[in-house]
C-alpha cells in the first residue's frame, strides 16, 4: 500500500474489519507485505497487523522504522500482486502517485487507487498500460467516495446508453453553500468549513472547482470514452457567489449549487440553480450524482464523498471486484 494517511488508515481498519469475510470468500487472507507513507515503510512477507501499523502511526506519525527517497525503489525490494495507491492528490504532476502506479502496472500489478491526480492527467496512458500488461486497474473511490458511480455505471448498467451524468462532486462547496442558503456568507461558511475540518488552510482546490474537474475528467474518460485531462474542463468555482445571489434562487424555490456535468460532448464545473426538491438540492457534505440513462432513465445516487472508512469501502469493493476476478480464472 502506497500512502498510510487517513485513507490509507481506513483501509487498513476495513481490512481487519472484514479479515473473515475475506477468508471464507476466498480460502485465504489479503496480506499486507508493504505499507508507505511520505517518509518510512514497513514490509513482511508473511503480512503486517493492519491495527498495529495504524497504531503505530497515530503514535510515533510514522508507519515504518526504515526511512525511503523513492517509492518504487521499496516496491522493487518487495513482492506484492496489488498496489493500493492513496498518496495525495496532485492535481499538476500526478505526483508520487503516478509514478507509483506506472511502475506497478508495468510490473504487470493490479492497480487500486483512489488518487484523482494521475486520472485527471494520465487517465489514457494508465488504462493502456493496464491492458497491455493484462493488469486490472480500479478506482471506483476516485470520484464520489463511498458513493457507487464508475462500478456502478460499468456493470449495473452495462448495456444502457448513458447521455449525461450531472452531481455534486465536492462535499466542501455543499457545506459551504447550503450554509449560504441559511444566512450565512461566503466567507462566514467558509471559516465555519475549515474549523470543522471540511475545508483546508488553502481552500483552493475546493472552492474554484479544481477537485470537481477532476472527477468530471474521470467520468468523462471511464463512462464515456473521452480522451479529456484537466485543463480540457470547463471551470467556475463558487467563490464569487453572492449572498444576494443566493437570497435570489431562494425566492425563486432554487438553490445554488456546485454541479459537475458530463456527457459525449459535455465537460464542466460551475454553480447552477437546482430546484428545491430536486436530487441536487441536498444539504451539507453529501455527493449526489443523476445518471440519465436510455432505458432506466434518471437514476440518482448519493453517499459521502470523504471520509476515512467512506472512502475505504470503495476500496475494498474494487479489491473484492479483483479478487473474485481471479478466483474466476
Amino acid at each position: 500500500m502506497a500512502g498510510f494517511g487517513t485513507v490509507g488508515q481506513g483501509f487498513a481498519e476495513v481490512l481487519a474489519l472484514r479479515k473473515d469475510f475475506i477468508k471464507e470468500r476466498y480460502g485465504e487472507d489479503a496480506r499486507l507485505v508493504c505499507v508507505m507513507d511520505s517518509s518510512t515503510y514497513a514490509a513482511d512477507p508473511d503480512g503486517l497487523d493492519p491495527l498495529e501499523l495504524v497504531a503505530r502511526k497515530k503514535s510515533t506519525g510514522k508507519v515504518g522504522d526504515v526511512r525511503y527517497q523513492d517509492s518504487v525503489e521499496v516496491m522493487k525490494s518487495v513482492e506484492f500482486d496489488l498496489l493500493v495507491e492513496v498518496s495525495p492528490t496532485d492535481v499538476k504532476t500526478g505526483g508520487a502517485g503516478l509514478k507509483s502506479i506506472t511502475f506497478a502496472l508495468e510490473s504487470k500489478k493490479d492497480v487500486i487507487t483512489v488518487n484523482k491526480g494521475p486520472l485527471a492527467l494520465k487517465f489514457g496512458e494508465l488504462v493502456s498500460l493496464a491492458r497491455k500488461n493484462r493488469c486490472k486497474f480500479r478506482f471506483e473511490g476516485s470520484v464520489g467516495g463511498a458513493m457507487p458511480i464508475i462500478n456502478l455505471c460499468h456493470e449495473n448498467l452495462v448495456g444502457e446508453k448513458i447521455a449525461s451524468i450531472r452531481g455534486i462532486f465536492n462535499g466542501t462547496c455543499n457545506y459551504i453553500l447550503s450554509k449560504m442558503d441559511n444566512g450565512q456568507t461566503f466567507e462566514q461558511a467558509l471559516k465555519e468549513a475549515q474549523q470543522m475540518g471540511y475545508a483546508e488552510t488553502d481552500p483552493t482546490n475546493d472552492i474554484e472547482g479544481y477537485d470537481s474537474a477532476c472527477k468530471a475528467v474521470i467520468l468523462a474518460n471511464s463512462v464515456f470514452g473521452r480522451d479529456v485531462t484537466f485543463s480540457d474542463v470547463e471551470i467556475t468555482g463558487i467563490s464569487s457567489i453572492t449572498s444576494e445571489a443566493i437570497a435570489l434562487a431562494a425566492a425563486n424555490n432554487m438553490v445554488i449549487r456546485l454541479i459537475g456535468e458530463v456527457s459525449p460532448t459535455k465537460l464542466e464545473v460551475s454553480p447552477r440553480l437546482i430546484p428545491k426538491g430536486h436530487p441536487l438540492s441536498i444539504a451539507g457534505t453529501l455527493n449526489a450524482a443523476q445518471i440519465v440513462s436510455d432505458l432506466a432513465g434518471p437514476i440518482s445516487i448519493s453517499g459521502r464523498g470523504a471520509g476515512r472508512k467512506e472512502t475505504a469501502s470503495a476500496i475494498l469493493s474494487d479489491l473484492i471486484a479483483i479478487m473474485d476476478d481471479r478466483k474466476r480464472t
